[in-house]
């Protein structure tokens, strides 16, 4: 949210010597962000950004209170507003009002004369952003942005009416907002009837037309409504009407604003419209907001901060932004304004403190380690990238899809889907459970490719009874080629897992009963390879399964000074080539490589390195781990070895 603030303005409220341009860097650092400041005539606009949590700061009375805690020597000058006899006549209209949908109607009736604002008035308006109409408008906006509260004036004399009644807008309701324009309510809108039926105005939002003010108007009420903010966003947006007061009202205004937004705009009517107050002033108040009390120990205010603050500074700063604050020894009491409805818990109060003390006050300190602490540098994003870039040099390339999907791509029984309960459209309606139909599409779309290698890293969503669903990180890949080879893709994978530290992996034949192989890391299921066509194969590996073995650790090991022994057994066996290579391997500490050299029908033959660091092995060695190796596959697997 943004709003421009009169410079001469905002001194009425603030007593400072301090210049526009420090107040503005003063109030960057430490709270509002001031885009940039505009010389207008004889004046400076501040141009300043406000958070949505702080509905409170958009106003003059709001910054100035704001500024006067941020800079020194400063004070805050509240405004001060006369007070009213009650002896007038009784408010002539009935207002039946809906405290689900109304927090506080404040009103009255005045007899006025229209005409132009003052000069000064109408300027302010102006440099402010808002457009200068006649004073009796002029009040509306004035006070709103003085004050901080929306406010509404309506023709007393063309209501017509007894009473008005507060209510949701029935879906297909017609009105005619004050800018000439025709809308159809959705249903659910506040509005308030003539008690005909007729709508005289859309609250928080905008006036209708058949209530505005004109040329001949000789009497007024003056209008004050603090709505539940819900509904303001709600009409706001499904009408498109953006209006400064539904930008504020949907944020929650403090209702006790209300009243002083009455008062002030009484005090303006008399003078600049030669106002007559000619009923009481009405004030349904059903809502009143809880009063919020908070108890911070100083000590984890000082904790929290890094600074040795003063308790009294800390009392000091709170009480200048509108807290009733008094410490209690170490404890700090709080009474938290209405206004401030985004302060609830002790952190609230601690960054209250810190910011006005000023971020950039605390000092900077490099955190001390213990020497006996290690610190790891590879997480889960180090392995990620890791991942990706592996693919990446293999000639693969990385592709994002969408999170939903149809029914036609869920993978498995539709029973077994997460649903959407408002989908944006059939195609976007389920979670899905499997990467793999998305990068199927992804090679559809790119049909004129012979060739296509693509992966992704992302979460599937697997359903959980009565509880939210559980994300799996999954890296899943197509590969397309004529005469794809399960081995290549086999090969990339092993590459893989051998970059992100992971030796002991396992092809063993697919759980899922097609051409392909189950992938195992040690004993924990690791994915899939899947051969489709002649022409595709993909993959799905569970990538926490890969985060739990991946490992930085190197092993360095010494030239050899003596030549190795190599030579080849050819083997046949039922037997995974995986549990063949380890039981080889794991037959003596001399053999330090085996690989796998050639498949012919069902033999495989292995490729065996003997070495010893220390010594030139003989023949007479080699024999006997050699007759160990064969003596164990022929019992463990009943292999028969060939000659």
């Amino acid at each position: 949210m943004n709003i421009k603030i009169v410079d001469s303005w905002l001194r009425e409220f603030l007593d400072t010597k301090t210049s526009v341009k420090d107040i503005a860097t003063e109030l960057s650092l430490t709270s509002v962000s001031v885009e940039k400041i505009e010389k207008v005539e004889n004046d400076d606009i501040y141009d300043i950004e406000v958070t949505t949590n702080r509905p409170d700061l958009m106003s003059v009375i709001g910054i100035a209170r704001e500024a006067s805690a941020v800079l020194k020597n400063s004070r805050f000058n509240d405004l001060k507003i006369k007070s009213f006899p009650k002896s007038f006549n009784k408010f002539p209209i009935e207002i039946v009002n809906d405290p689900k949908l109304v927090n506080r109607i404040c009103a009255v009736i005045l007899e006025i004369e229209i005409g132009d604002s003052p000069k000064e008035i109408s300027q302010r308006l102006e440099k402010s952003g808002i457009r200068s109409l006649n004073n009796l408008i002029d009040v509306t906006n004035y006070v709103m942005r003085e004050v901080g509260h929306p406010t509404h004036v309506f023709d007393f004399d063309r209501l017509n009416t007894k009473k008005i009644i507060i209510r949701q807008a029935k879906k297909g309701e017609v009105i005619s907002t004050l800018d000439g324009k025709t809308h159809v309510l959705l249903g659910g809108d506040i509005v308030a009837d003539d008690g005909t039926g007729k709508i005289i105005d859309l609250l928080g939002v905008m006036g209708t037309a058949n209530s505005v003010v004109t040329q001949n108007t000789k009497k007024i009420m003056f209008f004050i409504d603090n709505n539940n903010p819900v509904n303001i966003r709600n009409t706001s947006m499904s009408l498109g009407i953006r209006s400064e007061a539904a930008i504020l009202n949907e944020k929650g205004v403090d209702p006790e604003l209300s009243l002083k937004a009455l008062l002030r705009g009484i005090e303006l009517y008399e003078k600049i419209a030669k106002g007559k107050v000619i009923s009481e002033i009405l004030d349904i108040y059903p809502n009143k907001p809880k009063e919020k009390k908070i108890k911070v120990d100083h000590e984890k205010i000082k904790k929290v901060i890094g600074v040795e603050l003063e308790t009294k500074t800390s009392v000091e700063i709170l009480n200048k932004l509108g807290f009733n604050a008094k410490a209690s020894g170490s404890i700090l009491e709080i009474t938290v304004p209405p206004i401030r409805a985004d302060v609830s818990i002790d952190e609230d109060i601690i960054e209250e403190v810190a910011r006005i003390y000023g971020y950039h006050n605390l000092p900077s300190v490099v955190p001390t380690f213990l020497s006996n602490k290690v610190v790891g540098f590879a997480d889960n994003f180090y392995f990620e990238k890791k991942a990706k870039n592996a693919f990446k040099y293999f000639g693969f390339t990385e592709v994002y899809t969408y999170s939903l999907i149809s029914e036609e791509l869920f993978d498995g029984p539709i029973d077994d889907a997460i649903k959407l309960k408002n989908p944006l459209s059939e195609d976007m309606a389920y979670l899905r459970n499997s990467l793999i139909p998305s990068l199927l599409n992804v090679v559809r779309d790119n049909k004129g490719l012979d060739e296509l290698r693509v992966f992704e890293l992302s979460n599937i969503y697997l359903k959980k009874q009565n509880d939210l669903p559980n994300e799996v990180q999954m890296l899943s890949g197509i590969y397309k080629k004529p005469h794809a080879s399960f081995y290549e893709v086999k090969g990339f994978i092993e590459q893989v897992l051998l970059d992100l530290g992971i030796k002991n992996v396992d092809f063993k034949k697919s759980q899922k009963g097609g051409l392909g192989a189950s992938i195992f890391i040690e004993k924990d299921y690791l994915g899939e390879i899947e051969v489709l066509d002649t022409n595709l194969v993909d993959f799905e590996l569970n990538f926490e399964t890969i985060l739990k073995h991946a490992s930085n650790k190197k092993t360095f090991k010494p030239f050899a000074k003596f030549p190795p022994i190599v030579e080849d057994i050819s083997v046949i066996s039922d037997s995974s080539t995986q549990d063949l290579i380890n039981t080889i391997k794991n037959q003596d500490a001399l053999i330090t490589e085996v690989t796998l050299k050639d498949t012919y029908k069902d033999t495989r033959t292995f490729h065996i390195v003997y070495l010893d660091f220390e010594k030139n092995l003989t023949n007479q060695e080699v024999s006997k781990i050699r007759e160990k190796v064969i003596s164990v596959l022929k019992e463990k697997f009943k292999a028969t070895i060939k000659e």
